[in-house]
């Protein structure tokens, strides 16, 4: 009786006893508190230094001439030019309607692979069907192919369709990612057990309606995040809308950019501006979805 009502030497049986380190044990598990030392913010900070640099460099780049840029050591403060040289860049390479042709595609191409890869991956998952596993094999096996090999092919369906300088000759190739389907198929085997699948068939429930209300909400952290993989692919994707897209038709900004970098003597100062214009909107997007983004897989993360 009086070691059990005694709390400074433990409960016997799985309660709650204080342990080292300011953690306590819960049903015979232990749980500590970690806490960062000056040593992890200074990795940190030197980490947010070193990948934030670039982009501080191509604004300061941006704000001066392409004379003072050829100069050794370069220039590392802002010089007075940044104004006329995003004037300049928005101007020549049309970046009003590039960046409005960019964020359609880029949307549309993360919607539609998080879609697909979401019903694909619970499929993998927890869906039984004959050859699921050579079929599982072959999707991911398709990652170990080069895209630029499929390129000709692809180029000559496009071009079959009479879909050159269309945006939907970018969209279209883009809805299905092997990677999204084996990322949710993953995830989906963690987040999301068959009995839980399993009770909703019992009380009824249709395939829409288990994919509605059972496969989405377990996945919604994974899909947050395949979303802002896929959306930062596209908008940078160069290579192959380069090929199918001109500047006289739909460009996409990437595309759009290479026409600031033409000329016997390219203004690379101009370039740079347009580089920080085509930047600014995915900086825009995960200021706002950041903080949701990052909310959903610490929310997938704990389970209890």
């Amino acid at each position: 009786m009086g070691d059990a009502a005694d709390p400074a030497r433990g409960v016997r049986g799985g309660a709650a006893r204080p342990v080292a380190g300011g953690g306590r044990a819960r049903g015979g598990g232990l749980m500590r508190t970690a806490r960062a030392g000056w040593g992890t913010y200074v990795l940190l900070l030197l980490f947010a230094a070193v990948s934030l640099f670039p982009l501080l460099w191509a604004a300061v780049a941006a704000s001066r001439t392409t004379t003072r840029l050829a100069h050794t050591p370069p220039p590392l403060r802002f010089g007075r030019n940044l104004p006329r040289n995003l004037g300049i860049a928005w101007t020549d390479a049309h970046l009003g309607a590039a960046l409005a042709n960019t964020a359609l595609v880029a949307s549309v191409v993360a919607a539609g692979t998080v879609l697909v890869a979401t019903l694909a991956g619970f499929a993998f998952a927890r869906l039984r069907f004959r050859f699921r596993g050579a079929l599982l094999a072959l999707v991911v096996g398709t990652m170990l192919i080069p895209p630029q090999l499929g390129v000709v092919p692809l180029f000559l369906l496009v071009a079959r369709l009479r879909w050159t300088d269309e945006l939907q000759a970018v969209i279209l190739p883009g809805l299905v990612s092997a990677f999204g389907v084996f990322f949710m198929r993953q995830h989906l085997v963690r987040a999301l057990p068959a009995e839980l699948v399993e009770a909703a068939r019992v009380d009824g429930a249709g395939a829409l309606r288990i994919v509605w209300h059972v496969v989405f909400p377990a996945a919604r952290p994974a899909m947050a995040v395949l979303g802002a993989l896929t959306f930062v692919a596209a908008w940078n994707d160069f290579f192959w809308p380069v090929l199918v897209l001109t500047q006289t038709g739909s460009p996409t900004v990437q595309v759009a950019l290479t026409g600031l970098g033409r000329g016997y003597i390219p203004d690379q100062s101009v370039v740079m501006a347009g580089a920080v214009l085509g930047t600014v909107p995915l900086l825009l997007v995960f200021a706002v979805l950041g903080r949701q983004i990052v909310g959903g897989v610490m929310r997938g993360a704990v389970k209890g």
